[in-house]
């Protein structure tokens, strides 16, 4: 089931100004976002598997580039986590 919250915020962090933002005060734009404790906690955590499941694959795949996990790191992630929605 997608979460509408969650995919709100990697939707947002598209834009150059909110994704440095996001690096530079990661909490605080958090704060801004009513998450559920497990997925805050998953965010928290960097858990691409997770998260997978809750949101579209091309905004949970510019998430992790945005908060710097580097391509090949988010993709064996994805890969080990047997996820179907990254094709």
């Amino acid at each position: 089931m997608r979460d509408y919250t969650l995919s709100k915020l990697f939707f947002d962090l598209q834009t150059p100004a909110a994704a440095a933002e996001y690096r530079a005060g990661r909490d605080a734009v958090l704060a801004r976002y009513p998450l559920k404790p497990e997925v805050r906690a998953a965010i928290d955590g960097n858990d691409v598997a997770a998260l997978a499941p809750l949101v579209n694959a091309y905004l949970l795949r510019f998430y992790f580039l945005v908060s710097g996990m580097p391509e090949e790191e988010f993709l064996q992630r994805i890969r080990a986590s047997g996820n179907k929605t990254h094709g």
